[in-house]
């Protein structure tokens, strides 16, 4: 599959995608200086862009689209660690630390991706105090979801839980109307399996269950949430 159309941003300095939540709104001067290193790139669905265990060899900075960061197992199953959303950099901890990328990196719709080698990136880090704090705060914030994910597989008591509070946290941004949340769903069973730590089976029988229920729904790519409250008395929100 194709970049459909996605028209790559090629100037930082005066990219329109930028907003506070970015890694690059930083100052006039730091974004000038990042444009000279960075390299523009688009990738099509389901590219990898970083392996697990490889030689840490650069950032990327993901500008437009959604990837999915994940590990495997010695066994060969795999768990999304989360989903980065556009203005994130990725593998900035390796480069940092020098030491071997510890997520895969897999694109989950035409993404827009910025790379810089890692040298460049640690002499950009050590010349820009700006960019060093967002830096610090993206660090804290990978370190932050990594504790996320422990208290959700590690402390839920059931499958079922996860998949619930799965189901609030992907309706947070759903538009409500006559008392159902719709928001859309870019991602497979398999997908939400590995996110929340279950088999793709566990997922299609939790949906099943949950529209007969009338709790929840997945039509096509858009969830349904039909009985929000009750979702959050299965987590104890």
């Amino acid at each position: 599959m194709g970049t459909s159309g996605m028209k790559c941003v090629e100037s930082c300095v005066s990219c329109h995608l930028r907003s506070r939540s970015f890694f690059c709104d930083l100052s006039r001067e730091s974004i000038a200086d990042f444009d000279k290193i960075k390299h523009a790139a688009l990738f099509p669905e389901h590219a990898v862009v970083l392996v697990e265990g490889q030689s840490a060899w650069g950032i990327f900075v993901l500008c437009q689209g959604r990837a999915k960061l994940s590990t495997t197992s010695r066994d060969g199953k795999t768990l999304i660690i989360r989903i980065a959303e556009a203005g994130e950099v990725l593998g900035l901890h390796a480069v940092v630390t020098g030491n071997p990328y510890q997520l895969t990196v897999e694109t989950m719709q035409p993404c827009q991706l910025d790379f810089v080698l890692r040298e460049d990136m640690l002499r950009f880090l050590d010349a820009h105090v700006d960019a060093s704090f967002h830096a610090i705060q993206h660090l804290a914030r990978d370190c932050s979801d990594s504790y996320g994910v422990v208290r959700t597989i590690g402390l839920s008591h059931s499958v079922t839980e996860r998949f619930a509070k799965f189901l609030l946290e992907t309706a947070a941004e759903g538009r409500a109307n006559r008392g159902s949340v719709r928001v859309r769903l870019a991602m497979t069973h398999e997908e939400i399996s590995q996110l929340i730590g279950t088999s793709r089976e566990t997922i299609t029988r939790l949906l099943s269950e949950f529209r007969r229920n009338e709790l929840a729904e997945l039509k096509g790519s858009m969830l349904i949430i039909h009985n929000r409250p009750a979702l959050q008395h299965m987590v104890g929100a």
